[in-house]
C-alpha cells in the first residue's frame, strides 16, 4: 500500500481525498490511498510523515512554511517562495515542491486583467507573488510583508485605496468563520472598482458574497485546487499523464 495524505488545520473540509482517490482508481492504482491528516503542530510534520510511512503529501494552511523548513530538499519555485505544498518521498529524502502558483494562474486563464491586489502574506501569497510580478500585497500586520521585497506592500493602517482589476484573497478568512479578509471599509471601495474577485478557499465565503454584490466576476478556489492537484498527482504517480484528463476526473468529484 502506498499512502498519501493532506496535512492541515483545519482539514475536515478538504476535498482532496475525493480527487486523488478518483484518479488512482481510474489508473488502476489499487494499492494507492489518499487520506486527511489533522496536524496541529507544524513542527511535527516530518515526524508524522515518517511515522505513517507516507509516500507523498499535500500541505495546506497553516503548514506550508513548516514544510519548507523541515523537508530534506526543496525544488522549483518553492525555493524562491520558501513555502511547500507538496512533499514526495524520493529515495531516502523527503523533497518539497510548490504547485500553487501554476495551478492558480491556469485557473484564471480566461480573465483579462492588468492590476492585481493580493490580500494576505502567507505561503499562498508568496507563491502567487512570483507569478504576479507587479501585484500589490495587503496584510493585517507588517511582519510578514518583509519577505515581499520586490512588491509594493501595505498594512491595513498604511493602505492607500487604489484601483485593481483583480483582487485575490489568500487569507483563511471565511474558511471556517464569517470574517472578511480586511475590514469592510477597506474592501468595499476596492470592490466597487474591480473586475474580478478570486478566493483560494473552495466554498463560498463572505469575501465572494460581497464581491458578487458589486457585480464582480467571482471564482472560489476549486479550479486552483484542481490544477495544482493535477501537478501534484503527476509527482505522486511518477509517470506522464494527460493533464486535461486528470483535471476532468478531479472536477467530477467536486
Amino acid at each position: 500500500m502506498k499512502l498519501f495524505t493532506i496535512f492541515g488545520n483545519p482539514i475536515s473540509h478538504s476535498k482532496s481525498p475525493r480527487m486523488y482517490n478518483k484518479c488512482f482508481k481510474h489508473f488502476n492504482l489499487n494499492n494507492y490511498c489518499y487520506t486527511r491528516t489533522l496536524l496541529e503542530d507544524g513542527e511535527k510534520l516530518i515526524d508524522v510523515f515518517k511515522k505513517l510511512k507516507i509516500s507523498g503529501a499535500s500541505v495546506t494552511v497553516p503548514h506550508k512554511e513548516w514544510a519548507y523548513k523541515l523537508c530534506d530538499e526543496v525544488k522549483g519555485i518553492a525555493k524562491d517562495i520558501k513555502a511547500v505544498n507538496c512533499l514526495i518521498q524520493e529515495d531516502d529524502k523527503i523533497v518539497g515542491y510548490n504547485t500553487d502558483a501554476e495551478g492558480f494562474v491556469e485557473s484564471i486563464s480566461e480573465f483579462n486583467y492588468k492590476s492585481v491586489l493580493i490580500i494576505g502574506a502567507g505561503g499562498t501569497a508568496k507563491a502567487l507573488s512570483k507569478m504576479f510580478k507587479n501585484a500589490h500585497i495587503l496584510n493585517r500586520s507588517e511582519n510578514r510583508l518583509k519577505t515581499f521585497t520586490n512588491h509594493k506592500t501595505f498594512t491595513w493602517d498604511s493602505f492607500e485605496i487604489n484601483q485593481y482589476d483583480l483582487i485575490i484573497n489568500t487569507t483563511s478568512a471565511g474558511l471556517n468563520d464569517n470574517n472578511l479578509p480586511t475590514p469592510k471599509e477597506i474592501l468595499e471601495p476596492l470592490l466597487k472598482k474591480a473586475k474580478y474577485g478570486v478566493d483560494v478557499i473552495y466554498h463560498e465565503t463572505p469575501f465572494q458574497k460581497l464581491a458578487k454584490e458589486y457585480n464582480l466576476e467571482v471564482k472560489d478556489g476549486s479550479d486552483m485546487l484542481v490544477y495544482q492537484g493535477v501537478l501534484q498527482f503527476e509527482k505522486f504517480v511518477d509517470f506522464k499523464i494527460d493533464k486535461k484528463e486528470v483535471a476532468t476526473l478531479m472536477k467530477s468529484v467536486l
